[in-house]
């Protein structure tokens, strides 16, 4: 299954492999939002809302229970082409466009070229779904890296945030801007670093305290600046990208054999 965005004067995405016991949930907790329409058909459950052009690839639903975030979360986990974010009630569903999925492929690309030069053992576990229930918040990096805590992960069939460590890195496109906080529900969570790409600005974030602050160079990889990273992602407007991955490899060295 993949998530079909459905464009006319309303716009809406299609989801399907939804049970009718989830299609219920929706229905009681939608009861009171307007503008929301839920139409169901043997396992197609398409949602319909009237938004802005530039909102055509998220939906926003609001007083949405944890048991129906986990209920869609079960049903969409071996679908690709959705992210889901949940924040106290609050629940985003997503549809990454191109230019979104290809930011993110070639910086996770560049991280694991990193750690490779480095030789760095790192578990990585792309858009794993990070979230806990005592603080009512989850959701799905574009790419995320255990690497300090790799050790602690790295065996385990499944992840739990109330007993294991956060990811130590994650990546966040943010050309589909989101409507909730994601940077807010990151902190919560407490993951230490997260590399926030827009298309045209990179952010290196580091979480001091409850907050994080901006940096212009990568905590976990020292001689990585935020302005050489970014020369690089503008180079793939002109270079293919095994050609690109190959430049920057280079570079890692170079400044690798520099290194203490």
């Amino acid at each position: 299954m993949t998530a079909t965005l459905i464009q006319n004067q309303s716009s809406g995405i299609l989801l399907n492999n939804i049970s009718w016991k989830t299609y219920e949930f929706l229905l009681n907790e939608l009861a009171q939002q307007r503008g929301i329409r839920l139409t169901y058909d043997r396992g197609k459950l398409e949602i319909m809302t009237r938004s802005a052009p530039h909102e055509k690839y998220k939906i926003l639903l609001n007083n949405i229970s944890w048991k129906t975030y986990e209920s869609l979360l079960n049903e969409l986990a071996q679908q690709p082409g959705i992210r889901l974010t949940y924040d106290r009630g609050n629940l985003e569903i997503m549809t990454p466009s191109a230019p979104h999925e290809k930011s993110g492929e070639l910086l996770g690309n560049f991280v694991e070229v990193l750690t490779d030069e480095l030789n760095v053992d790192i578990c990585s576990l792309g858009s794993l779904t990070c979230k806990r229930q005592d603080l009512a918040r989850g959701l799905e990096p574009d790419k995320c890296y255990y690497i300090q805590n790799e050790d602690a992960v790295w065996n385990k069939e499944q992840i739990d945030l109330n007993e294991d460590p956060p990811p130590d890195l994650a990546i966040e496109i943010d050309i589909t801007s989101s409507s909730l906080d994601r940077l807010e529900l990151y902190a919560s969570l407490g993951v230490p670093e997260v590399w926030r790409y827009d298309g045209n600005r990179l952010i290196i974030y580091h979480l001091e305290g409850n907050e994080y602050a901006e940096c212009e160079v990568s905590p976990t990889f020292p001689f990585l600046l935020k302005s050489e990273m970014l020369r690089f992602l503008e180079l793939r407007r002109t270079t293919k990208e095994k050609a690109l991955l190959r430049l920057f490899r280079e570079w890692v060295r170079s400044q690798i054999q520099f290194q203490p």
